[in-house]
């Protein structure tokens, strides 16, 4: 019995220099845990802010380099895939995932005793001990590994695993906030729930989708489909349920009830990272499972995907007029940009299209991420006393209070409605003109008007700031740290370069876009 056994288990064979940036995000992350538990309190700040960087900047240059070295594989069993895709993503991520870090450094975001009532007297004595929870930092890169393993996942089981480690830290995250203590805990609540109920479809799903191909591998779902074809009842309910799951996650109509609490009642950095790394690592997850996985099941599941492309549209951008909070109206406006998305998903047809559609969404995640990360970190400098100035009519005058920091906002809107010379214009076009070929001309133009809706909400706010008169006793500008100043500086640098430059970037997304589609 021993000899059969041992002749029967394999060593699984996993190769641990193509997956070095994820293992490095995790590796860190373990370590921050340890130092929590085994460093004095006052120590724990100054290791585990460099832990994060370092951590997160060495996986950056490992995917730069595995990018270069043109690698292209199947990683632990075929369990992972590091292709073109994954490694751009990867990058986005990790980059946008440090701007944040920079964001989340900022002590005054976050609450000092999280297990204390709010307005307690416990809150208070912590508060005047200068108390702070530097277990967001551990937090954050399980977070962020869990988003570079999500998009990379070649395989439902793994896929849901990623989507746990992603979405678990992010729920204690959210009802971190220093202020509004209630409001962010209800945010943070509210997503614990909603995203259980949405992995619990992605799970049963995927074990209805086992059912139907005997194998829960993407590859293998593909080559049921082309041999047993496409009739078959555990396949469409395992689609479908699967499905709801991943839209979700990337906060598409109707399942965008999540996004404006959340996103209101979460510490802003969160906010910020959530909004752009999230989203990217959701997207291509999605984009996995559907152009992989069920890429032979298209002409069954475009046509729900228009439905819910336009819907996800046209609700962004109707809700987000009605908004009188700055964060309510920009997780609106994150609702209507995951519409413009999903019109380059069903743009499928002739392979050279496909790589066109993805490379296009590959760019828009990039110039939407780095412009939604500059709002935000603008969102944390306007201050009232209760904490940050929400409420629109507060940022009346903003722009003959503080002309820079108004118009460095007022970039960052205008990229969003994607005006040319900024980055939306190109990120626009990059996911309208692939939908366009693929026949998708109505869908184009529900989107061309969705964005003129947009428009007006993004060019309301910029009116009130510049041509309104301020408050008698207006909210205050609070002087940034180094960290908030250099992603403000940095966001602004990237909304214009990829507005006025985009060429490389475009070709390095198609680069990696290509890779997708080899068989």
């Amino acid at each position: 019995m021993s000899t059969l056994t041992a002749a029967a288990i394999e060593a699984p064979k996993i190769e641990y220099g193509e997956l070095a940036p994820m293992l490095l995000v995790f590796g860190a992350a373990i370590i921050g845990v340890l130092v929590e538990a085994f460093t004095p309190r006052y120590l724990r700040k100054s290791i585990q802010m460099p832990i994060t960087i370092l951590s997160m900047v060495g996986a950056l240059a490992l995917t730069i380099w595995q990018g270069a070295q043109g690698v292209r594989n199947a990683a632990a069993m075929g369990a992972v895939a590091v292709d073109g895709p994954s490694l751009f993503i990867w990058g986005a991520i990790l980059l946008l995932a440090i701007v944040s870090v920079l964001l989340i450094n900022d002590d005054d975001q976050f609450v000092a005793q999280a297990a204390a009532v709010p307005g307690s007297a416990e809150e208070d004595q912590a508060i005047s001990e200068g108390g702070a929870h530097t277990e967001i930092y551990p937090l954050v890169l399980f977070a962020v590994g869990g988003m570079m393993l999500f998009p990379a996942s070649n395989d439902l089981l793994i896929m849901f695993v990623a989507l746990e480690v992603m979405s678990l830290p992010l729920y204690l995250l959210c009802g971190l906030a220093r202020r509004r203590r209630l409001l962010s805990q209800e945010a943070a609540m509210k997503y614990f729930l909603l995203g259980a109920f949405s992995s619990a479809f992605f799970l049963y799903g995927t074990a209805l989708l086992y059912g139907f191909a005997g194998s829960v591998d993407l590859s293998a779902i593909d080559k049921a489909l082309a041999t047993v074809g496409g009739q078959d009842t555990l396949l469409y309910m395992g689609a479908a349920t699967l499905g709801v799951g991943l839209l979700f996650k990337i906060g598409a109509a109707p399942f965008q009830a999540w996004k404006p609490d959340v996103y209101q009642g979460s510490p802003t950095p969160i906010t910020a990272l959530m909004a752009s790394g999230t989203l990217i690592a959701a997207f291509g997850a999605l984009l996995r499972v559907f152009w992989v996985a069920l890429g032979n099941l298209d002409t069954q599941w475009t046509p729900v995907l228009w439905g819910v492309a336009i819907l996800t549209m046209i609700v962004g951008a109707v809700l987000a007029i009605t908004q009188t909070d700055i964060k309510r109206m920009l997780a609106y406006s994150s609702i209507a940009h995951t519409g413009f998305l999903l019109t380059a998903v069903v743009a499928t047809g002739k392979e050279a299209q496909n790589v066109n559609a993805l490379s296009g969404i590959l760019f828009y995640l990039v110039t939407y991420g780095f412009a939604t990360v500059g709002a935000f970190a603008v969102v944390t400098m306007i201050r009232d006393a209760g904490g940050e100035a929400g409420h629109l009519s507060r940022w009346a005058g903003l722009g003959k209070r503080s002309p820079a920091l108004a118009g460095i906002f007022a970039l960052f809107l205008l990229a969003f409605a994607g005006i040319p010379l900024t980055s939306g214009f190109f990120g626009k076009y990059a996911v309208f003109a692939p939908a366009v070929a693929a026949g998708g001309v109505g869908l184009v133009i529900v989107g061309v008007v969705t964005s003129a809706m947009a428009a007006f909400f993004y060019v309301r706010v910029i009116v009130l700031m510049f041509f309104s008169d301020p408050a008698p006793e207006g909210p205050t500008i609070a002087l940034p740290s180094m960290g908030t100043a250099a992603v403000v500086t940095l966001a602004a640098a990237a909304t214009v370069v990829l507005g006025v430059f985009p060429q490389p970037v475009l070709d390095l997304a198609h680069s990696a876009a290509q890779s997708l589609f080899v068989r």
